[in-house]
């Protein structure tokens, strides 16, 4: 997905008069800046100060939304303008941490030598009991080589390091997982696989990020194929897993049978093709798909989805529309057909603004502004973890997913990312599936 790139905070003093904080949004709004949160700093007898986030596409953005304040009028002055988000990234968001007290000799001799000779020659006789023992059992690598930076693209692994730590905090406070960056120097598909095989032993799982296409596909398959742990693409079956739960509570609130429709993809980059065999693992009646990549039409095809070669076709034969191409204004109205489910989810410019694929017929649209991959990867990893999975299967996936979409309020695309509720049912729901189908196995 597409997200904004600037998110600037303007500390703006404006007259202590009613209406005067309107003038300032409606200014930014016209602008097209989007308003975030709104902070009291200073409250004077005749003025007001306020911190205001502000997100922008670019600089050019931010510039005329700073210009628009500065002509509302006399007493409406810009104090600062700072970038919050270089603050919060100093220093790194992540850190080790040790849970276990060293405060004397005692302590030392318990947690290091000679003590920890006698837990070492345990897990020696038994391995198994290093998942007790230690912390690999709750230990998932991030692995990237920079070549797929959000919409950045091939930036290089230490320019990815920030989305890293990310992914490791939210790995820690959503679902108490040690999440590790790991940045290889390597796009070569045959160092990768071979690179994580060679660290696997110190982890439970394995995490793909910001890794490109079609590279991705191969090193995906052939780590789930060689390595005995849960190994995940976030990029690919995080973002599906989180569009199939969008797609679920579009199809709730517009009173349709996901699995009796027809869906087309547009779109089939490492996402979209996710996507799509993610809505095929659901039971979707036919799954259509759009690329001008040959090769992606032939992987879909591979899948079990059926490739289209133009536009207005995919839009006939579709009763869900879906769209992940950042090509803003892509689906013209008139494309649209009355009852039709519209999700453009590419962000901040999507494919057709919601209200007009409503007015164009469409009976539910939506943006991809609450599309976030943080709804399902810390669940994801946190069942397969407590479950002991050797993998994560589509099956866990689209428990994820169902998971996600029970969460959701009326009227509303997918629940809040923050919402620790959401977590611990995805979690819940991935543990539950995994300990199934091993039940099923022994029954078998």
């Amino acid at each position: 997905m597409i997200t904004s790139n600037m998110i600037r905070t303007i500390t703006v003093e404006i007259p202590s008069k009613p209406g005067s904080l309107g003038k300032v949004t409606a200014a930014i709004g016209k602008a097209g800046g989007d308003i975030g949160e709104i902070k009291i700093m200073n409250i004077g007898p005749l003025s007001t100060v306020r911190n205001i986030t502000i997100h922008c596409v670019d600089a050019g953005q931010l510039s005329h939304a700073i210009q628009a304040i500065k002509e509302i009028g006399n007493g409406f002055c810009i104090h600062s303008v700072s970038d919050d988000i270089l603050h919060a990234h100093a220093g790194g968001k992540i850190h080790m941490a040790s849970r276990a007290n060293i405060n004397s000799l005692d302590d030392l001799r318990r947690i290091y030598t000679p003590g920890v000779a006698n837990v070492c020659q345990v897990i020696k006789d038994d391995p198994k009991q290093a998942k007790y023992f230690t912390s690999i059992s709750n230990t998932v690598a991030i692995i990237t080589d920079g070549t797929a930076i959000l919409g950045l693209g091939n930036i290089g692994p230490v320019a990815g390091m920030p989305v890293m730590e990310g992914k490791a905090a939210l790995f820690d406070r959503l679902a108490g997982i040690s999440g590790i960056p790991i940045l290889l120097d390597t796009s070569d598909p045959d160092e990768v696989v071979q690179t994580v095989k060679h660290i696997s032993k110190g982890f439970g799982g394995i995490l793909l990020e910001d890794i490109g296409s079609p590279h991705c596909f191969e090193i995906e398959e052939r780590l789930k194929q060689e390595l005995p742990i849960p190994v995940m693409h976030d990029d690919q079956h995080g973002t599906a897993v989180v569009s199939l739960a969008a797609v679920i509570s579009a199809c709730r609130e517009a009173g349709v049978s996901l699995k009796n429709s027809t869906v087309g993809q547009i779109g089939l980059g490492a996402a979209g093709l996710a996507i799509c065999r993610m809505l095929m693992a659901y039971g979707v009646k036919e799954m259509y798909g759009l690329d001008l990549q040959p090769s992606a039409l032939d992987r879909l095809e591979g899948y079990g989805g059926t490739p289209l070669h133009s536009l207005e076709d995919l839009m006939d034969k579709s009763d869900i529309v879906i769209a992940t191409t950042g090509v803003p204004g892509l689906i013209k109205p008139e494309m649209i057909h009355s009852g039709q489910i519209i999700l453009s989810l590419s962000n901040p410019s999507p494919e057709i603004e919601p209200e007009n694929a409503l007015k164009a017929g469409a009976i539910f649209a939506a943006d991809g502004r609450s599309v976030n991959n943080v709804l399902g990867f810390p669940g994801i990893f946190r069942g397969a973890l407590n479950a002991g999975a050797k993998e994560i299967t589509y099956s866990m996936l689209v428990a994820a997913a169902t998971a996600i979409a029970s969460c959701t309020k009326s009227g509303e695309l997918v629940p809040h990312p923050l919402d620790p509720k959401v977590h611990s049912e995805v979690a819940s729901a991935v543990e539950r599936c995994t300990l199934h189908a091993k039940d099923l196995i022994k029954v078998m």
